[in-house]
This record gives C-alpha cells, sequence and structure tokens, in this order.
C-alpha cells in the first residue's frame, strides 16, 4: 500500500479542514507585513496608505543611486560569503567530532556549542563589544565578521550533524580496512555523504548573517551592513525607500533558505530506502 493510500485512509476531513486553516492563518500572519512591506515599495506615495497610489518604482531607483546603500550592500555580502564559508567550515568540524568521538563531557561539549543563539542579540552584542574592543577589532568588518561566526557556526553544525546521524558508521571504518587513511575517507566518505548538508549549511549561515542587525549595529562600527543601515534610516527619517530596501533583503534571503531546502530534502530522499510493494 502506497503513502498516498494510507494517508487518504487515516485523514479525517474535520482535521483536514483545520489543519490547512490554521497553516493558512500562521503563514498570513507571518507574511502579512512581508507582503505589505513588498506592496508598498511599489506605491508612489510617500507614506504607507490605502487606497494605493499608482505603481512606480521610484523608492528602487533612489536605492540604487544612493552610496551608502551600496556601501552597505557591499560590506553585507563580504561579511555574508566569509561568514557562510568559516561558520560552516567550524560546523562541520564540530559535528564530526561528535559523529565520531566519544568523550567525557559530551554532553557540555554539545550544550556549549549550541549556546550562542539562545543567548538575548542585546547581551551577546554588548559582550561582543566588550570583548572584541579589548583586543583592538571593535568597529570594523572583522568585528563582524567574528560575531556573526559565533551566531552561525551553531546552525550549521546542527544541519550538518543531522545528516551524519543518517550515516552508517562503519562505512568510515570499512574504508579504513580498505587502506584509506583518514584523510581519504573523510575526503572519499564523510564529505561527500555529507556534502548537501554543507551546502545547507552554507546558505543558511549566509541568510543569518544577511539578515542580522542588532550585534552587528554594536561591532561595525562605521562598517555598517545593510540591515544596520536600515536601522539608521528609520532612526533618521521615515522612508519608503525602507520598503524597497527590505524586499531585497527579503528575496535574497528566501533565496537562500529555499536553496538550502532543495538541497537538504531531494539529497535526503535519494538516500532513504524504497518502500516495500
Amino acid at each position: 500500500m502506497s503513502d498516498k493510500d494510507t494517508a487518504s485512509i487515516n485523514r479525517n476531513p474535520a482535521v483536514d479542514i483545520a489543519l490547512k486553516t490554521y497553516v493558512f492563518l500562521a503563514y498570513a500572519f507571518v507574511f502579512a507585513p512581508i507582503a505589505a512591506s513588498f506592496v508598498f515599495s511599489f506605491n508612489s506615495d510617500r507614506f504607507p496608505s490605502i487606497p494605493l497610489g499608482h505603481f512606480s518604482l521610484e523608492w528602487y531607483k533612489a536605492v540604487a543611486t544612493d552610496p551608502l546603500v551600496w556601501e552597505g550592500l557591499r560590506n553585507t555580502l563580504m561579511v555574508g560569503v566569509i561568514v557562510g564559508v568559516v561558520a560552516t567550515a567550524l560546523g562541520f568540524g564540530a559535528a564530526y567530532t561528535d559523529f565520531r568521538y566519544r568523550f567525557f563531557g559530551k554532553q557540555v561539549y554539545l550544550a556549549l556549542a549550541l549556546l550562542p543563539p539562545t543567548i538575548p542579540v542585546v547581551i551577546l552584542g554588548l559582550g561582543m563589544l566588550a570583548y572584541l574592543s579589548r583586543i583592538n577589532l571593535s568597529g570594523n568588518a572583522l568585528s563582524v565578521i567574528i560575531a556573526h561566526v559565533v551566531i552561525c557556526a551553531p546552525f550549521a553544525m546542527a544541519i550538518i550533524r543531522l545528516r551524519l546521524s543518517q550515516m552508517d558508521p562503519d562505512l568510515e571504518a570499512a574504508a579504513w580496512n580498505l587502506g584509506a587513511s583518514e584523510w581519504a575517507a573523510m575526503r572519499h566518505v564523510i564529505v561527500p555523504f555529507a556534502m548537501p548538508a554543507i551546502l545547507g549549511a552554507l546558505f543558511i549561515t549566509m541568510a543569518v548573517s544577511f539578515d542580522e542587525f542588532a550585534i552587528a549595529w554594536f561591532v561595525s562600527g562605521l562598517n555598517e551592513t545593510l540591515p544596520v543601515k536600515v536601522l539608521g534610516f528609520l532612526q533618521g527619517q521615515v522612508s519608503p525607500r525602507i520598503n524597497a530596501i527590505g524586499t531585497f533583503v527579503f528575496v535574497t534571503s528566501m533565496t537562500l533558505v529555499i536553496l538550502a531546502q532543495v538541497l537538504l530534502t531531494s539529497r535526503g530522499d535519494k538516500t532513504r530506502p524504497a518502500p516495500d510493494e
């Protein structure tokens, strides 16, 4: 019996309608502000109002000609790419350590490795500012990279750790028995198996870095990322350019997240055993 037949037998119409309604309302609640920002970014009126004015690209043109926005975008892209690579590498190392080795205090190791995202961003930002100031690194792009790596590495570790948990530990041992060195086994067995998660972690960490503004605001100094620039616009005056920038940031982040999701689900499905006929 196929999964489709099983789902149809176990489906209660009332429960099905309730679940669909709940999902629709949840998505509407989450994405309504984003949709409003997207719509108002094409509105000719300076302030959000209903009925809307006529369709206009005025605010996108204003953003495209603003050197501060381009400077923030350049900083954001540079930081995001570097953070994605470094955080994914650290996350892979931490995940492989958890997968391969048993040692005293392993649970404490995992708790500490996954701790940073649970800390309030204001506290983490102040802590980063104090620490980086003591070692003369505050106020430049490197400080943002360090802070974002601390935030993003746990996400990469969690994604890659989940992938490695689906792997038979004996595969690596079998490669050793066939004469492969530890590095050869890592290169030809572990990395290919974990590659979908590695790429997914890369895109996710880039998206997290791309969106983050609170900690970047504390440590960036004059090297502001694009979200920090948006915060500056809000502090100065309410400008419709914010809607245009927000739409661009959202589309970019969603693209990265969707790419990660496609990689993780498509490759994951291929590794699952086929159901019995």
